[in-house]
Protein backbone atom coordinates (compact mmCIF):
# COMPACT_ATOMS: atom_id res chain seq x y z
CA UNK A 1 0.00 0.00 0.00
CA UNK A 2 1.11 3.62 -1.06
CA UNK A 3 2.29 6.16 1.87
CA UNK A 4 1.16 9.86 1.92
CA UNK A 5 4.04 12.67 3.01
CA UNK A 6 3.50 12.72 5.88
CA UNK A 7 3.40 9.11 6.20
CA UNK A 8 7.03 8.87 4.54
CA UNK A 9 8.36 11.48 6.51
CA UNK A 10 6.88 9.93 9.80
CA UNK A 11 8.85 6.73 8.47
CA UNK A 12 12.10 8.13 7.74
CA UNK A 13 12.13 9.97 11.60
CA UNK A 14 10.87 7.62 13.82
CA UNK A 15 13.30 6.97 17.05
CA UNK A 16 10.88 4.93 19.11
CA UNK A 17 7.23 4.15 19.92
CA UNK A 18 7.53 3.72 23.34
CA UNK A 19 3.24 3.46 23.29
CA UNK A 20 0.75 2.79 20.57
CA UNK A 21 0.59 5.30 17.94
CA UNK A 22 2.50 7.12 19.91
CA UNK A 23 5.79 8.01 17.72
CA UNK A 24 8.71 9.88 18.60
CA UNK A 25 10.46 11.51 15.78
CA UNK A 26 13.45 13.13 15.36
CA UNK A 27 13.36 16.67 14.34
CA UNK A 28 15.61 18.59 11.52
CA UNK A 29 14.45 21.91 12.72
CA UNK A 30 13.60 23.82 15.84
CA UNK A 31 12.40 27.22 15.71
CA UNK A 32 11.91 29.54 18.69
CA UNK A 33 10.80 32.88 19.40
CA UNK A 34 10.57 35.67 22.46
CA UNK A 35 7.09 35.07 23.65
CA UNK A 36 6.85 31.45 23.91
CA UNK A 37 10.73 29.87 23.91
CA UNK A 38 11.94 32.03 27.19
CA UNK A 39 9.14 29.92 29.22
CA UNK A 40 11.01 26.59 28.07
CA UNK A 41 14.72 28.51 28.18
CA UNK A 42 13.55 29.37 32.09
CA UNK A 43 12.60 25.64 32.92
CA UNK A 44 15.55 24.27 31.53
CA UNK A 45 17.62 26.23 33.33
CA UNK A 46 15.91 25.45 36.74
CA UNK A 47 16.48 21.49 36.22
CA UNK A 48 19.78 22.12 35.28
CA UNK A 49 19.63 21.32 31.67
CA UNK A 50 20.56 24.77 30.03
CA UNK A 51 21.80 22.82 26.54
CA UNK A 52 20.70 22.59 23.05
CA UNK A 53 20.78 19.52 21.08
CA UNK A 54 22.42 21.26 17.80
CA UNK A 55 22.84 24.64 17.34
CA UNK A 56 23.20 24.66 13.97
CA UNK A 57 19.60 23.02 13.82
CA UNK A 58 17.88 25.96 16.26
CA UNK A 59 16.85 29.29 14.70
CA UNK A 60 15.54 31.98 16.79
CA UNK A 61 13.79 35.31 16.35
CA UNK A 62 12.67 38.51 17.97
CA UNK A 63 9.31 39.17 16.17
CA UNK A 64 5.80 39.70 18.13
CA UNK A 65 6.73 42.89 20.05
CA UNK A 66 9.83 44.74 18.26
CA UNK A 67 11.50 47.02 19.15
CA UNK A 68 10.19 46.25 22.46
CA UNK A 69 7.33 48.42 23.66
CA UNK A 70 8.09 47.95 27.95
CA UNK A 71 10.09 46.24 30.44
CA UNK A 72 8.81 42.58 30.22
CA UNK A 73 9.13 42.60 26.67
CA UNK A 74 12.46 43.67 26.74
CA UNK A 75 12.85 40.72 29.27
CA UNK A 76 11.55 38.09 27.13
CA UNK A 77 13.69 39.37 24.10
CA UNK A 78 16.72 39.76 26.71
CA UNK A 79 16.11 35.72 27.72
CA UNK A 80 16.18 34.84 24.17
CA UNK A 81 19.13 36.82 23.23
CA UNK A 82 21.42 35.79 26.02
CA UNK A 83 19.91 32.28 25.59
CA UNK A 84 20.89 32.47 21.52
CA UNK A 85 24.68 34.06 22.14
CA UNK A 86 25.85 31.31 25.20
CA UNK A 87 25.00 28.51 22.87
CA UNK A 88 26.08 29.76 20.07
CA UNK A 89 22.93 29.78 18.24
CA UNK A 90 24.62 31.51 14.62
CA UNK A 91 21.03 32.09 12.93
CA UNK A 92 19.75 33.80 15.77
CA UNK A 93 17.98 37.23 13.87
CA UNK A 94 17.91 40.09 16.36
CA UNK A 95 16.06 43.40 15.94
CA UNK A 96 17.07 44.94 12.76
CA UNK A 97 17.50 41.72 11.07
CA UNK A 98 14.27 39.95 12.68
CA UNK A 99 11.07 39.33 10.36
CA UNK A 100 8.02 37.41 11.16
CA UNK A 101 9.22 33.99 11.74
CA UNK A 102 7.00 31.77 9.59
CA UNK A 103 8.27 34.52 6.63
CA UNK A 104 11.42 34.92 7.71
CA UNK A 105 12.57 31.02 8.05
CA UNK A 106 11.55 30.19 4.55
CA UNK A 107 13.42 33.18 2.96
CA UNK A 108 16.68 32.04 4.99
CA UNK A 109 16.06 29.03 2.98
CA UNK A 110 16.08 26.71 6.23
CA UNK A 111 13.36 24.42 5.27
CA UNK A 112 13.71 21.34 2.99
CA UNK A 113 11.17 18.92 1.69
CA UNK A 114 10.71 15.98 4.40
CA UNK A 115 11.76 18.12 6.67
CA UNK A 116 10.11 17.51 10.50
CA UNK A 117 9.56 21.47 12.01
CA UNK A 118 8.58 22.09 15.34
CA UNK A 119 7.89 25.46 17.10
CA UNK A 120 6.19 27.03 19.86
CA UNK A 121 3.72 28.87 17.55
CA UNK A 122 0.55 26.96 16.07
CA UNK A 123 1.36 28.83 12.63
CA UNK A 124 4.44 26.65 12.43
CA UNK A 125 2.12 24.68 9.85
CA UNK A 126 3.06 26.89 7.31
CA UNK A 127 6.07 25.27 6.55
CA UNK A 128 4.23 22.30 5.50
CA UNK A 129 4.01 24.26 2.03
CA UNK A 130 7.85 22.58 1.45
CA UNK A 131 6.55 19.44 1.27
CA UNK A 132 7.33 18.98 5.32
CA UNK A 133 5.63 18.28 8.14
CA UNK A 134 5.63 21.21 10.52
CA UNK A 135 3.51 21.61 13.63
CA UNK A 136 3.55 23.96 16.74
CA UNK A 137 3.89 22.64 19.91
CA UNK A 138 3.27 23.44 23.70
CA UNK A 139 6.12 24.12 26.28
CA UNK A 140 7.16 20.96 27.32
CA UNK A 141 7.14 19.19 23.83
CA UNK A 142 9.23 22.37 22.64
CA UNK A 143 11.78 22.02 25.93
CA UNK A 144 12.69 18.55 25.04
CA UNK A 145 12.64 19.40 20.76
CA UNK A 146 15.27 21.97 22.28
CA UNK A 147 17.35 19.65 24.80
CA UNK A 148 17.06 16.41 22.74
CA UNK A 149 16.07 17.17 19.01
CA UNK A 150 12.92 14.75 19.27
CA UNK A 151 8.78 15.11 19.43
CA UNK A 152 6.37 13.16 20.31
CA UNK A 153 3.63 12.55 17.99
CA UNK A 154 0.14 10.70 17.42
CA UNK A 155 0.87 9.74 13.59
CA UNK A 156 -2.13 12.37 11.86
CA UNK A 157 -4.29 10.77 9.80
CA UNK A 158 -4.58 12.61 6.49
CA UNK A 159 -7.15 14.88 4.58
CA UNK A 160 -7.13 15.39 0.95
CA UNK A 161 -8.31 18.65 -0.52
CA UNK A 162 -7.96 18.89 -4.26
CA UNK A 163 -8.66 22.19 -5.26
CA UNK A 164 -9.83 21.89 -8.98
CA UNK A 165 -10.16 24.39 -11.84
CA UNK A 166 -8.52 27.97 -11.94
CA UNK A 167 -8.80 30.98 -9.49
CA UNK A 168 -10.89 33.64 -10.67
CA UNK A 169 -9.36 37.23 -11.19
CA UNK A 170 -9.43 38.87 -7.99
CA UNK A 171 -9.11 36.04 -6.05
CA UNK A 172 -6.17 34.70 -4.31
CA UNK A 173 -4.76 31.93 -1.93
CA UNK A 174 -6.14 33.26 1.04
CA UNK A 175 -9.95 33.01 -0.41
CA UNK A 176 -9.11 30.00 -1.51
CA UNK A 177 -7.96 28.63 2.51
CA UNK A 178 -11.00 30.66 3.55
CA UNK A 179 -13.47 28.25 1.38
CA UNK A 180 -11.39 25.17 2.48
CA UNK A 181 -12.01 26.13 6.28
CA UNK A 182 -15.46 27.11 5.64
CA UNK A 183 -15.90 23.43 4.19
CA UNK A 184 -13.86 21.84 7.02
CA UNK A 185 -15.15 24.06 9.91
CA UNK A 186 -12.75 24.62 12.60
CA UNK A 187 -12.49 21.80 13.91
CA UNK A 188 -12.65 19.49 10.83
CA UNK A 189 -9.21 18.60 10.56
CA UNK A 190 -8.49 18.09 14.15
CA UNK A 191 -5.28 16.33 14.67
CA UNK A 192 -5.58 15.93 10.87
CA UNK A 193 -2.62 16.87 7.81
CA UNK A 194 -4.57 18.62 5.13
CA UNK A 195 -2.60 17.81 2.02
CA UNK A 196 -3.22 20.12 -0.59
CA UNK A 197 -3.48 19.54 -4.46
CA UNK A 198 -4.32 19.33 -7.60
CA UNK A 199 -4.15 22.71 -10.81
CA UNK A 200 -4.84 25.36 -8.03
CA UNK A 201 -2.25 24.18 -6.37
CA UNK A 202 0.24 23.28 -8.99
CA UNK A 203 -0.35 26.52 -10.08
CA UNK A 204 0.48 28.58 -7.09
CA UNK A 205 3.76 30.19 -6.09
CA UNK A 206 5.72 28.88 -2.93
CA UNK A 207 4.50 32.14 -1.17
CA UNK A 208 0.64 31.12 -2.04
CA UNK A 209 1.20 27.83 -0.80
CA UNK A 210 2.56 28.96 2.10
CA UNK A 211 -1.01 31.01 2.64
CA UNK A 212 -2.61 27.85 2.01
CA UNK A 213 -0.09 25.85 4.76
CA UNK A 214 -0.58 28.51 7.42
CA UNK A 215 -4.39 28.44 7.71
CA UNK A 216 -4.44 25.08 8.12
CA UNK A 217 -4.28 24.77 11.68
CA UNK A 218 -8.27 27.19 11.68
CA UNK A 219 -9.51 24.19 10.92
CA UNK A 220 -7.84 22.49 13.40
CA UNK A 221 -5.16 20.80 11.60
CA UNK A 222 -1.67 19.22 13.01
CA UNK A 223 0.30 20.85 9.80
CA UNK A 224 -0.77 22.06 6.15
CA UNK A 225 1.41 20.51 3.86
CA UNK A 226 1.47 20.65 -0.55
CA UNK A 227 3.82 18.12 -2.56
CA UNK A 228 7.23 19.28 -3.59
CA UNK A 229 7.51 19.94 -7.36
CA UNK A 230 9.65 22.31 -9.71
CA UNK A 231 8.32 25.33 -8.01
CA UNK A 232 9.57 23.82 -4.62
CA UNK A 233 12.96 23.14 -5.87
CA UNK A 234 13.43 27.04 -8.27
CA UNK A 235 12.29 28.80 -4.65
CA UNK A 236 15.31 26.51 -2.66
CA UNK A 237 17.78 26.76 -5.33
CA UNK A 238 20.22 29.72 -4.10
CA UNK A 239 20.55 27.39 -1.05
CA UNK A 240 20.59 23.95 -2.50
CA UNK A 241 22.61 24.36 -5.86
CA UNK A 242 25.56 23.22 -4.96
CA UNK A 243 23.70 19.78 -3.66
CA UNK A 244 22.70 19.19 -6.75
CA UNK A 245 23.93 18.81 -10.39
CA UNK A 246 21.11 20.11 -11.63
CA UNK A 247 17.40 21.39 -10.65
CA UNK A 248 15.68 17.74 -12.38
CA UNK A 249 18.33 15.97 -9.74
CA UNK A 250 16.74 17.83 -6.94
CA UNK A 251 13.39 17.17 -8.17
CA UNK A 252 14.02 13.47 -8.14
CA UNK A 253 15.04 13.64 -4.91
CA UNK A 254 12.45 15.45 -3.65
CA UNK A 255 10.01 14.06 -5.53
CA UNK A 256 10.59 10.80 -3.07
CA UNK A 257 8.28 12.71 -0.18
CA UNK A 258 5.36 13.22 -2.35
CA UNK A 259 2.41 11.06 -1.59
CA UNK A 260 1.90 7.86 -3.22
CA UNK A 261 -0.54 7.09 -6.38
CA UNK A 262 -2.22 4.28 -4.00
CA UNK A 263 -1.65 6.35 -0.78
CA UNK A 264 -5.05 5.83 1.58
CA UNK A 265 -6.59 9.21 2.81
CA UNK A 266 -9.26 9.37 5.61
CA UNK A 267 -10.99 11.48 3.51
CA UNK A 268 -10.70 13.25 -0.44
CA UNK A 269 -12.46 16.93 -0.98
CA UNK A 270 -12.70 18.08 -4.42
CA UNK A 271 -13.68 21.68 -4.77
CA UNK A 272 -13.52 23.66 -7.67
CA UNK A 273 -12.28 27.27 -7.47
CA UNK A 274 -13.26 28.18 -10.83
CA UNK A 275 -16.25 30.49 -9.48
CA UNK A 276 -14.95 31.09 -6.08
CA UNK A 277 -15.64 35.20 -5.28
CA UNK A 278 -13.37 37.16 -2.96
CA UNK A 279 -14.36 36.23 0.83
CA UNK A 280 -13.96 37.34 3.91
CA UNK A 281 -15.05 36.15 7.68
CA UNK A 282 -17.67 37.55 9.89
CA UNK A 283 -18.20 36.76 13.51
CA UNK A 284 -15.25 35.23 15.63
CA UNK A 285 -14.54 31.89 13.90
CA UNK A 286 -12.41 31.71 11.00
CA UNK A 287 -14.72 28.90 9.22
CA UNK A 288 -17.67 31.81 9.11
CA UNK A 289 -17.18 33.12 5.68
CA UNK A 290 -19.28 35.03 3.21
CA UNK A 291 -18.33 36.28 -0.32
CA UNK A 292 -17.02 40.00 0.54
CA UNK A 293 -19.72 40.74 -1.38
CA UNK A 294 -22.58 40.01 1.01
CA UNK A 295 -20.42 42.24 3.88
CA UNK A 296 -20.13 45.17 1.79
CA UNK A 297 -20.84 48.30 3.03
CA UNK A 298 -19.46 47.53 6.44
CA UNK A 299 -17.52 50.37 8.10
CA UNK A 300 -13.84 49.65 9.23
CA UNK A 301 -11.85 51.82 11.40
CA UNK A 302 -8.34 49.77 10.51
CA UNK A 303 -6.82 48.23 7.29
CA UNK A 304 -4.11 45.74 8.51
CA UNK A 305 -1.57 44.17 5.76
CA UNK A 306 1.28 42.05 7.16
CA UNK A 307 1.86 38.52 8.84
CA UNK A 308 2.89 35.05 8.45
CA UNK A 309 0.10 35.04 6.11
CA UNK A 310 -0.17 37.85 3.93
CA UNK A 311 3.09 40.24 4.19
CA UNK A 312 4.76 38.81 1.57
CA UNK A 313 6.36 40.42 -1.29
CA UNK A 314 3.57 38.70 -3.49
CA UNK A 315 1.03 40.75 -1.33
CA UNK A 316 2.27 44.09 -1.30
CA UNK A 317 2.46 43.72 -5.10
CA UNK A 318 -1.23 43.03 -5.68
CA UNK A 319 -2.28 45.80 -2.73
CA UNK A 320 -0.16 48.03 -4.13
CA UNK A 321 -1.99 47.51 -7.86
CA UNK A 322 -5.03 48.82 -6.37
CA UNK A 323 -3.88 51.63 -4.52
CA UNK A 324 -1.75 52.95 -6.90
CA UNK A 325 -2.89 56.78 -7.42
CA UNK A 326 -5.28 56.36 -4.75
CA UNK A 327 -5.89 57.48 -1.08
CA UNK A 328 -7.33 55.44 1.45
CA UNK A 329 -10.80 56.68 2.94
CA UNK A 330 -11.37 59.44 5.41
CA UNK A 331 -11.47 58.04 9.19
CA UNK A 332 -10.04 55.09 7.98
CA UNK A 333 -6.14 54.49 9.49
CA UNK A 334 -4.24 51.70 7.46
CA UNK A 335 -1.11 49.77 8.17
CA UNK A 336 1.40 47.70 6.75
CA UNK A 337 3.79 45.56 7.78
CA UNK A 338 6.10 44.07 5.64
CA UNK A 339 6.94 40.16 6.95
CA UNK A 340 11.02 40.22 6.46
CA UNK A 341 13.61 43.10 5.99
CA UNK A 342 13.99 41.69 2.67
CA UNK A 343 10.19 42.40 1.67
CA UNK A 344 10.95 45.89 2.87
CA UNK A 345 13.55 46.84 1.11
CA UNK A 346 11.98 44.66 -2.27
CA UNK A 347 9.10 46.50 -2.09
CA UNK A 348 10.96 49.72 -2.03
CA UNK A 349 12.82 49.27 -4.50
CA UNK A 350 10.13 48.29 -6.67
CA UNK A 351 8.06 51.90 -5.40
CA UNK A 352 5.78 49.40 -3.46
CA UNK A 353 6.91 51.40 -0.36
CA UNK A 354 6.00 54.90 -1.95
CA UNK A 355 2.31 53.26 -3.19
CA UNK A 356 1.35 52.58 0.24
CA UNK A 357 2.55 55.85 1.82
CA UNK A 358 1.48 58.08 -0.68
CA UNK A 359 -2.09 56.55 -0.31
CA UNK A 360 -2.04 57.19 3.76
CA UNK A 361 -0.32 53.84 5.01
CA UNK A 362 1.42 53.63 7.92
CA UNK A 363 4.45 51.53 6.78
CA UNK A 364 5.52 49.70 9.71
CA UNK A 365 9.04 47.45 10.84
CA UNK A 366 8.40 43.62 10.50
CA UNK A 367 6.53 42.20 12.89
CA UNK A 368 3.89 39.84 14.45
CA UNK A 369 2.39 42.34 16.80
CA UNK A 370 -0.69 43.48 15.14
CA UNK A 371 -1.95 40.20 14.62
CA UNK A 372 -2.30 39.10 18.24
CA UNK A 373 -3.11 42.35 19.43
CA UNK A 374 0.47 42.75 21.34
CA UNK A 375 2.12 45.97 19.60
CA UNK A 376 1.95 48.16 16.26
CA UNK A 377 -1.85 48.05 15.22
CA UNK A 378 -3.88 46.92 18.13
CA UNK A 379 -7.83 47.82 18.04
CA UNK A 380 -10.03 49.54 20.80
CA UNK A 381 -13.11 47.98 21.81
CA UNK A 382 -15.96 48.27 19.57
CA UNK A 383 -13.42 48.82 16.25
CA UNK A 384 -13.13 46.90 13.11
CA UNK A 385 -10.36 45.48 11.44
CA UNK A 386 -10.37 44.26 7.92
CA UNK A 387 -7.16 42.36 8.21
CA UNK A 388 -5.03 40.14 6.21
CA UNK A 389 -4.01 37.71 9.25
CA UNK A 390 -5.05 34.10 9.77
CA UNK A 391 -7.30 34.49 13.13
CA UNK A 392 -10.39 36.59 14.16
CA UNK A 393 -11.16 35.10 17.45
CA UNK A 394 -12.88 37.28 19.91
CA UNK A 395 -10.69 40.27 21.39
CA UNK A 396 -8.01 38.94 18.79
CA UNK A 397 -6.39 41.95 17.66
CA UNK A 398 -7.72 43.87 20.78
CA UNK A 399 -9.81 43.53 23.44
CA UNK A 400 -13.77 44.11 22.24
CA UNK A 401 -12.13 44.46 18.67
CA UNK A 402 -13.90 42.70 16.09
CA UNK A 403 -11.76 41.43 12.66
CA UNK A 404 -12.38 40.26 9.39
CA UNK A 405 -10.47 37.88 7.68
CA UNK A 406 -9.59 38.89 3.85
CA UNK A 407 -6.79 38.63 0.91
CA UNK A 408 -4.59 41.53 0.57
CA UNK A 409 -6.84 42.96 -2.49
CA UNK A 410 -9.90 42.55 -0.71
CA UNK A 411 -8.14 44.68 2.00
CA UNK A 412 -6.75 47.52 -0.41
CA UNK A 413 -10.01 47.84 -1.60
CA UNK A 414 -11.25 48.08 1.73
CA UNK A 415 -8.78 50.83 2.58
CA UNK A 416 -9.73 53.15 -0.39
CA UNK A 417 -13.83 52.68 0.52
CA UNK A 418 -13.83 52.80 4.53
CA UNK A 419 -15.75 49.94 4.56
CA UNK A 420 -15.35 46.16 3.42
CA UNK A 421 -15.42 46.36 -0.55
CA UNK A 422 -14.96 43.61 -3.82
CA UNK A 423 -11.74 43.97 -4.85
CA UNK A 424 -12.47 43.11 -8.81
CA UNK A 425 -13.84 46.48 -9.37
CA UNK A 426 -10.18 47.85 -9.24
CA UNK A 427 -8.43 45.31 -11.21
Amino acid sequence: MGMTTAQKIFAAHLVDEPFAGTKVLNIDVVMCHEITTPIAIADLMARGKDRVFDAGKIKAVIDHVTPSKDSKTATQAKMLRDWARRHQIKDFFDVGANGVCHALFPEKGFIRPGNTVIMGDSHTCTHGAFGAFAAGVGTTDLEVGILKGVCAFREPKTIRVNLNGTLPKGVYAKDAILRVIGHLGVNGATDRVIEFAGPVVAAMSMESRMTLCNMAIEAGGTSGICMPDMVTVEYLWPFIAEAFAGKEEALAAYGAWCSDADAQYEQVIDLDLSELAPLCTFGYKPDQVKNVTEMAGTVVDQVYLGSCTNGRLEDLRVAAAILKGKKIAPGVRAILSPATPQVYKDAAAEGLIEIFMDAGFCVTNPTCGACLGMSNGVLAEGEVCASTTNRNFMGRMGKGGMVHLLSPATAAASAIEGKLADPRKYL
